[in-house]
C-alpha cells in the first residue's frame, strides 16, 4: 500500500506575527514547516511527502528543508499553491497523478504535533472507509445564533467534533472529488473532507489528538513553545475495569461491542443495552477516577433512551484525550450461554478500534459460559468485564 502525505504549506497568514507566513516562524529554533515534515518523514508507512508552497517562498522553504537533520528521497519536488487552499491542494493531488499512491494524507503546515499513531489511525481510517478526517470531543456548549445574535439553536454536543488534518483518503477518490469541484467552478472549499462531502463521499471521522494543535495567532506559539520545553513529560499507567449486565427481554436481535447480533431474545434496557461498550466505557471511567456510566448517561434522563452506545465509549475516549491522556489497551470478556461470539469477534473488535481511535491489535475480545450456572446460566441476561489501560500526564503533589 503506497502512502502520500500532501503538506499544505501555500498560505500567507500572517497573523502570528514577525511579517512572515507562520509555517516558517521558528519553534524553539526550528521553522514549524520542518517539524510538521519530520513527523511524516519518518514515519515507516508514508512512502512520499509533497509540500505545496507559495510561489514566493522558495526561499523559506528551502530554509526548512535545510533544518531537517538530513534529506530523504522520499521528499518529492515541491509545487505551487493557487489562490485558495482548495486550488492549492488539488495543484499537489495532481502532481502525485504519477506516483498514484493508494491514500494521501492532506496535512496543514502549521500543524507540527501530528504524532505517529494520529496518522497510523488516519491511514486504517482511510483504507477502510476511504474518506476520513480526525475529530476530537467538543467540551464547550455551543450556540447556533443568528443576525442579531439571538440563540436559535443549541446542538447537542456529544454529536459534534472538531476536526484536525490529517484527512485522510483514496487518492482515486479525493482527486476525482477535487475535478469536479473545479469543473463545476467551485473553489473556495476550506476543508477537504467538505469538498469530499459536496462530491457525495461518506466521510467518517476517527479519534483525534487533543494536543494536534494548529499554530494560528502569537498565543498559539507562546504555548507551543512552553509545550515543547516540557515534551519530555512523564505519564502514569493506570488500569480501569468495568462490569455491565442486561437482562434479555422480548426481540430478535442484541447489540454487542457496537454490532447488531441476530437473536432469539431482546434486551431490556433504557439505552441499546451494548454490555461490551457499557463495560469498556466504565473501565476507561474507572481509570480516569471519573465515576461511571450512570454519572455521565443517567438512566432517568431521556435522551439516552435507546441510545447508541458507541456514544457512551466515544465520550468516555474523549475524556482521556482531553486530560492529555493516551489509551493503550481495552480487554473485554463476555458472559453467556448465547449468542456466539466467535462469528462477530473481528467485526466487533474492528468496530471497538474504529470507536475509540486504536489499532485492531490494541482491543481483545474474549467470551466464556459460566458452566450453566446463575442468571448467564440459565440464559437470564448477559455479562460482560472489561478492563481499560491508559496513560496519564504525571501531576506534581
Amino acid at each position: 500500500m503506497t502512502v502520500a502525505a500532501l503538506i499544505v504549506a501555500a498560505g500567507r497568514g500572517l497573523r502570528a506575527g514577525d511579517g512572515i507566513p507562520k509555517q516558517y516562524r521558528l519553534l524553539q529554533g526550528q521553522p514549524v514547516l520542518a517539524r510538521t515534515l519530520s513527523a511524516f518523514l519518518s514515519h515507516p508507512s508514508v512512502s512520499h511527502t509533497l509540500v505545496v508552497i507559495h510561489p514566493d517562498d522558495h526561499e523559506f522553504y528551502e530554509g526548512s528543508i535545510g533544518a531537517l537533520p538530513s534529506l530523504p528521497p522520499t521528499i518529492l519536488p515541491c509545487v505551487h499553491g493557487g489562490e485558495t487552499r482548495q486550488v492549492s491542494v488539488r495543484n499537489g493531488l495532481e502532481a502525485l497523478t504519477e506516483l498514484n499512491p493508494e491514500i494521501v494524507l492532506v496535512h496543514d503546515a502549521a500543524r507540527p504535533f501530528a504524532g505517529p499513531d494520529l496518522i497510523d489511525r488516519a491511514i486504517e481510517a482511510a483504507r477502510h472507509w476511504g474518506a476520513a478526517v480526525p475529530g476530537t470531543p467538543v467540551t464547550d456548549t455551543i450556540k447556533v445564533i443568528g443576525d442579531r445574535s439571538e440563540v436559535i439553536s443549541t446542538p447537542d454536543r456529544s454529536t459534534l467534533r472538531a476536526v484536525q488534518t490529517p484527512q485522510s483518503f483514496k487518492f482515486s477518490l479525493i482527486l476525482d472529488a477535487h475535478r469536479r469541484a473545479a469543473a463545476a467552478n467551485l473553489h473556495s472549499f476550506t476543508d477537504d473532507s467538505a469538498l469530499a462531502e459536496w462530491a457525495g463521499l461518506s466521510v467518517h471521522v476517527f479519534a483525534g489528538d487533543p494536543g494536534n494543535i494548529k499554530l494560528t495567532h502569537p498565543a498559539d506559539f507562546a504555548e507551543a513553545e512552553r509545550r515543547m520545553k516540557g515534551e519530555a513529560m512523564t505519564y502514569v499507567t493506570r488500569l480501569g475495569t468495568g462490569f455491565d449486565v442486561h437482562a434479555f427481554g422480548e426481540g430478535d436481535h442484541v447489540w454487542l461491542g457496537g454490532m447488531k447480533v441476530p437473536h432469539d431474545r431482546g434486551i431490556v434496557a433504557h439505552s441499546d443495552g451494548d454490555v461490551i461498550l457499557h463495560a469498556l466505557t466504565d473501565a476507561i471511567l474507572g481509570a480516569l477516577a471519573d465515576g461511571d456510566i450512570g454519572t455521565h448517561f443517567p438512566p432517568t434522563d431521556p435522551q439516552w433512551r435507546g441510545a447508541s452506545s458507541d456514544r457512551f465509549l466515544a465520550h468516555a475516549v474523549g475524556l482521556v484525550q482531553k486530560r492529555g491522556g493516551i489509551l493503550d489497551h481495552l480487554d473485554t470478556t463476555l458472559l453467556c450461554e448465547k449468542p456466539r461470539l466467535g462469528p462477530h469477534r473481528e467485526a466487533m473488535r474492528q468496530r471497538i478500534a474504529e470507536i475509540a481511535g486504536l489499532r485492531l491489535d490494541q482491543v481483545s475480545l474474549k467470551a466464556t459460559t459460566t458452566e450453566k450456572l446463575g442468571f448467564t446460566g440459565r440464559s437470564e441476561g448477559i455479562a460482560a468485564q472489561a478492563a481499560a489501560t491508559i496513560r496519564l500526564p504525571e501531576v506534581s503533589a
